[in-house]
């Protein structure tokens, strides 16, 4: 494969190829075999050697000029809307929902996006949002349709030169995500774009070469504005700081006791109804120690996919010594959110899936799915209105059941029920500490935050935390508790794909090296998309018997590439053209429908003899739609995963 080599496989090529149409064979699906669920699980570091993927912050000087954009001021915000929400069972609101006339539909955002032209022949634009006295913002981007190719990328214009950039491709993904998990309201619809940390936030648009900027059906109809400091200042600055919590907090820095647990503890940026708010969340384990990222928190924190999508997490977000009060330098932030796997209002837990791979040296937390004694120790990790982390020190004092009375009010009564009432012997609890786990002596999760009147003046008011062996018991050990472990692969893997601004093509892999080496050596034309898909990397699992392999070929003479699960294809094009090898298996998908898979749907790209792959309806909408002169759908190739 060769930078920016484009090519045409000509009509013999095209012709074999539509001779050879069809995908073969079909298997039975396995059964599972039934097995008692595992109840304890230690926790385990993240290595250093994992797998990080591809980091969406670049440097400006890497990328195309930036243009200059369109401007659209909101001015200040109403200072009656500024009071969070606190106490309760509700998050701590940091963001408030903001509308934008200028942008409000995909007409006036086309009128503000005054395309450029871009050195390589595609064309960029851009709009600046600003709103006085922000902390931040949080762009509520609409995307419907977007050409093939397409990066959007996002940053202030004080700090240009770093930049988020995602593809388009992942994008109306994302959105696709929130539909299918039955969100069609305008939450389901958005992309919310990273908090920029200022006052004003630029979108940036830049199209592929051939490009239709006409199909662009983008529009920003909210921002949420930040109207809290979520910053850690300087040691001068502390006494200004408006997010610091309460006095009798205890910095979790001090107690080296727990300092393994500590380390599966995020703060959690969460946007719902373009108002944006912070809880805290724990990185969770399974029985099998797959590395596969199951992140807990409280269901009135996150109970939609939409809010999912959105969310942020701050890692190792703590003071770098004892009670030092500045902020460590290995706090890494994640901004790419997750997928919503349960969330029950019966326990209030929430289990999700992050998108991002947490760092290394984030620990999977172990639990305990196990009906817990009273009297038993307690601690509890959080982030009391998002500040540096926190430890409070307590005691299972009894069970008992409790129910809501308003959106932000409950009560509890009883000696039974899904919950356990907690006794703090020190340290205390606030908004932005609900969905925290709790831990049994300090090493297994058996809980999280519910709410309380727990404080600094009311040291005896306990606190109530949703029973994890409940919410085990009733969904969490579907994907905790693995009944029976794999013999075959230990996983599905993503398989990541290209576009390929020269060759006007796309290009797949399974293999990180190759993605690595393609963004290294090739990211100037070759635009990464991103995992569009997970399949097998190898034959084999009791899970899925239906698995048969997808080749890759490629025309040497030409370098490009085919994906064919038909190996009458794949031998038929080997036989009629001299230049075509196969490289071997690409990776193992699945001939029919079942467990769990979707269909690949295959495209034939008449201008340029190539081929096209995807799963997504977005995508297939937007070639019906506007490119159906150029490609012919010739149906499913095969069938994959929309995760691990």
């Amino acid at each position: 494969m060769k930078n920016g080599m484009m090519w045409r496989m000509g009509v013999a090529w095209g012709a074999a190829l539509a001779l050879l149409a069809g995908c073969g064979g079909s298997g039975t699906e396995a059964s599972a075999q039934k097995a008692a669920s595992v109840l304890m699980v230690d926790g385990w570091v993240q290595p250093a050697s994992v797998d990080q993927g591809v980091s969406n912050i670049k440097s400006r000087s890497a990328l195309v000029t930036a243009p200059t954009p369109s401007r659209v001021s909101l001015g200040a915000l109403d200072a009656s809307k500024t009071a969070s929400l606190g106490g309760g069972i509700g998050p701590r609101q940091v963001g408030t929902a903001r509308d934008v006339v200028a942008t409000r539909a995909a007409a006036q955002t086309q009128q503000q996006l005054q395309w450029k032209p871009t050195a390589t022949g595609g064309k960029v634009a851009a709009i600046s949002f600003s709103a006085e006295g922000a902390y931040g913002l949080r762009l509520g981007v609409v995307v419907k349709a977007l050409p093939q190719g397409t990066v959007l990328r996002v940053y202030s214009q004080a700090n240009a030169s770093k930049v988020f950039q995602i593809s388009g491709q992942e994008v109306l993904q994302r959105i696709e995500r929130n539909a299918q998990a039955g969100d069609t309201t305008l939450d389901g619809q958005t992309w919310w774009t990273p908090d920029t940390g200022s006052d004003e936030a630029t979108l940036e648009l830049e199209l592929p070469v051939g490009a239709d900027a006409s199909t662009v059906d983008i529009s920003v109809p909210r921002v949420s504005h930040i109207f809290e400091n979520l910053s850690i200042p300087t040691e001068a600055e502390l006494s200004t700081k408006i997010n610091e919590s309460a006095s009798c907090h205890l910095d979790a820095t001090c107690y080296d006791t727990y300092a393994t647990e500590r380390n599966a503890v995020a703060r959690m940026l969460f946007t719902s109804g373009a108002n944006t708010y912070l809880c805290t969340g724990t990185l969770l384990n399974d029985s099998r120690s797959s590395g596969t990222p199951y992140f807990l928190t409280a269901n009135h924190c996150i109970s939609k996919q939409s809010e999912a999508a959105s969310l942020q997490t701050d890692w190792f977000f703590r003071s770098p010594t004892c009670n030092s009060r500045t902020l460590s330098s290995a706090t890494v932030q994640r901004v790419n959110g997750a997928s919503l796997l349960y969330a029950s209002g019966a326990m209030d837990m929430a289990l999700l899936q992050l998108n991002d791979t947490p760092p290394a040296g984030a620990v999977f937390a172990g639990w305990d799915a196990g009906t817990q004694a009273l009297s038993t120790p307690v601690v509890g990790l959080h982030h009391p209105r998002g500040d540096l982390l926190k430890v409070s020190l307590g005691t299972l004092n009894s069970l008992i059941s409790c129910t809501p009375t308003s959106e932000t009010q409950f009560q509890c009564s009883g000696t039974t029920g899904n919950y356990y009432q907690v006794n703090w012997t020190q340290g205390t609890t606030e908004g932005g500490s609900s969905g925290s786990a709790l831990f049994k002596g300090g090493t297994h999760v058996i809980g999280t935050l519910y709410g309380g009147g727990s404080s600094c003046t009311a040291t005896t008011v306990p606190d109530y935390y949703g029973r994890f062996d409940v919410a085990f018991n009733a969904a969490l050990k579907n994907w905790l508790s693995s009944a029976t472990p794999p013999t075959g692969p230990t996983g599905r893997v993503p398989v990541y794909r290209f576009y390929n601004s020269a060759g006007l093509e796309h290009f797949y892999t399974s293999n990180v090296g190759e993605r690595d080496l393609l963004i290294k050596q090739f990211g100037s034309n070759f635009i990464y998309e991103g995992p569009i898909f997970y399949a097998y990397p190898v034959e084999g699992s009791n899970q899925d018997s239906n698995l048969f392999p997808v080749y890759r070929l490629v025309d040497l003479a030409r370098k490009m590439h085919l994906y064919t699960a038909n190996p009458a294809e794949r031998d038929g094009l080997i036989r009629a053209f001299p230049t075509v090898a196969l490289e071997g298996t690409a990776w193992w998908g699945q001939a029919a429908p079942g467990n769990g898979a979707m269909p690949v749907y295959r495209y034939f790209n008449r201008s340029t003899n190539t081929y096209f792959y995807t799963t997504s309806a977005a995508e297939r909408n937007y070639i019906n739609a506007n490119l159906s002169q150029q490609y012919l759908e010739e149906g499913i190739g095969f069938y994959v995963w929309a995760d691990k």
